[in-house]
């Protein structure tokens, strides 16, 4: 199983065992770059073991906490501080981190096991437990579980319906094969000796904004500001550079300004761009170099063609730990490809649109009745209607209920949300985000060893985020109180162009080696066996591959030939 996470950690790895319990660890060498920081790391005189992903920004704070606590440290890591900290406050050291992570954490005495994935889910964390065998295997990938040997492979059919509803979205617990499960963000899955199991969320913002007083409103850009300046000061923490990938949004041009102003000297910037095709741009170069030339980073464009485009395709795929269906996998993959060579660590701007209300479905749903919440957020963001999967699936794959909807709902039933904008900006953040963008960031980064860092999601400012009156972030097109914030620190210019998205035109208008690779996934052997698709649909599809979009503009026929391909490059 370590083999198969050997990309997401070159530098080192290593392995315990406590007869009943294993631990293995792949190492991306980022902070403490001595073996002092190896892991698995084991503190024999404190009775714990741990595994650790991702990275905790205020360790050193945390480890200055803990000295005058009485605690010793022998290396200059985060995981020590984690160990050491949960050995000090217990579970409540969860809510003292700001951070990225997912752990297995092991403790001898009580022979008790902790599982534990970070507020927005930016770390993943995957759950396989194998029919015959008494026991958990947990993996920072689907595909390492597989590696393992004995999972089911058999297509779960809530998660293809949720697959074919939201642009590839699954929301945990489920994935797409009925064997995989994956811990919810912000959750502690906590496995006693004799197997009982208690499962709790650590976190919960609400999301019910306040009156605010006409003073306080002035000055809700101010606060935005200091708590993004925070978020990516925090995110500089590392014993290796740190770039990032600048797309010439206002997202990522914010964050290098933010870095700029505070003294950043020498930024290392990159950027990816396509051909034009269907109608769009194949690259945002205009703004990400004005960007570039403004705070004089050190930047590099990379232009991808065609060919190579198709070239990387199987790659990207190979590198997904889920099938995503987004167009901008492929384009992740390549910079990040390039990106590695310079750097081991980036800041991205994934997170922002969740955060601050940029997307076109969040305005319909401002002044939405309560009985018609469902119903708008379903029509402005799904992809199909349940009729319309049926019509697309093979009669014994087909469910009675919407299970999408239903979903939906009572995510939108929970506490701690009044009106239909907040719901819908609570189950972004905590369920889609963290199941494409902020996935497709890390397997696309991570394939190649480069750890992604995320600002907007900082846990505060989601916090601050949802108390924002919404007004003030839907306001100028959307990110308004964003866009305010950003003023003075970036060129208008950035702030008040129309929004794009991550273009790679070559997946929306399939041709050539693209289409042939559509074609054979969803005719092979393997996938007519497999049979999920309504064959006189599939007919319909494959004879007109590129009259079918989703009401977003993604290409039907490239949603249903890449779960094909997913499932065949990982011998499903």
């Amino acid at each position: 199983m370590t083999a198969a996470l050997a990309a997401r950690g070159p530098d080192g790895e290593g392995a315990w065992s406590d007869g009943r319990r294993a631990l293995g660890h792949r190492r991306l060498r980022i902070i403490d770059l001595s073996e002092r920081g190896a892991q698995p790391m084991v503190d024999e005189a404190l009775g714990l073991a741990i595994a650790f992903n991702g990275c905790i920004y205020n360790y050193r704070e945390l480890r200055r906490e803990l000295r005058r606590a009485g605690y010793s440290f022998v290396s200059s890591s985060d995981t020590e501080v984690l160990l050491k900290g949960y050995h000090h406050w217990g579970e409540a050291v969860l809510e003292r981190l700001l951070g990225m992570f997912a752990f297995v954490l092991c403790e001898a005495a009580s022979g008790r096991t902790l599982l534990v994935r970070d507020r927005l889910g930016v770390k993943p964390l995957y759950l396989a437990e194998p029919p015959g065998e008494r026991a958990v295997r947990v993996a920072s990938t689907l595909p390492a579980l597989l590696a393992g040997g004995g999972v089911d492979g058999d297509i779960d059919p809530v998660a293809l319906h949720h697959y074919l509803s939201w642009h590839s979205v699954v929301p945990a617990p489920h994935t797409i094969l009925a064997g995989v499960r994956k811990l919810a963000p912000a959750t502690v899955l906590t496995i006693e000796r004799d197997g009982a199991r208690r499962e709790r969320r650590f976190w919960e913002p609400r999301f019910e904004p306040g009156e605010e007083r006409r003073d306080e409103r002035e000055d809700w850009p101010a606060l935005v500001r200091e708590q993004l300046r925070a978020a990516v000061q925090r995110r500089m923490v590392a014993d290796v550079p740190v770039g990032v990938l600048l797309s010439g949004g206002i997202d990522s041009s914010v964050i290098v300004g933010l870095l700029a102003e505070a003294g950043q000297s020498g930024l290392q910037t990159f950027s990816i761009g396509f051909p034009d095709g269907a109608g769009r741009r194949g690259d945002e170069f205009e703004f990400s170099d004005l960007v570039a030339r403004e705070f004089a980073t050190s930047h590099q464009r990379l232009r991808v063609g065609l060919d190579e485009l198709a070239d990387a395709l199987p790659l990207a795929i190979e590198a997904m730990s889920e099938p995503m269906v987004s167009h901008d996998n492929v384009a992740f993959y390549l910079l990040s490809r390039e990106v590695a060579r310079s750097v081991k660590v980036v800041q991205s701007g994934q997170g922002a649109d969740e955060v601050f209300a940029g997307y076109h479905w969040y305005p319909p749903l401002q002044h939405a009745r309560a009985e018609e919440q469902v119903e708008a957020y379903q029509r402005a963001f799904a992809d199909r209607d349940h009729e319309q999967i049926a019509a697309l699936l093979a009669p014994p794959l087909r469910l009675p209920a919407d299970v999408s909807r239903e979903f939906v709902a009572e995510h939108f039933d929970r506490a701690g949300a009044q009106r239909p904008l907040e719901r819908a900006l609570r189950l972004d953040q905590q369920v889609m985000l963290a199941e494409d963008p902020v996935k497709r960031i890390d397997n696309m980064s991570m394939a190649h060893g480069l750890e992604a860092r995320t600002p907007f999601l900082d846990h505060e400012l989601v916090e601050l985020a949802a108390r924002c009156p919404a007004e003030l972030k839907l306001a100028q097109g959307g990110k308004g109180v964003l866009k305010d914030a950003a003023r003075g620190i970036v060129p208008d210019a950035v702030i008040d162009r129309p929004k794009g998205y991550f273009p790679v035109p070559g997946l929306v208008r399939l041709e050539g080696p693209v289409l042939e690779l559509a074609r054979d996934a969803l005719t092979s052997a393997r996938a007519r066996q497999r049979g999920l698709w309504d064959r006189v649909r599939l007919r319909t599809l494959l004879a007109e591959p590129n009259d079918h979009l989703t009401p977003s503009g993604a290409n039907e026929l490239w949603q249903i030939a890449l779960l094909e391909q997913w499932l065949a490059v990982h011998a499903l």
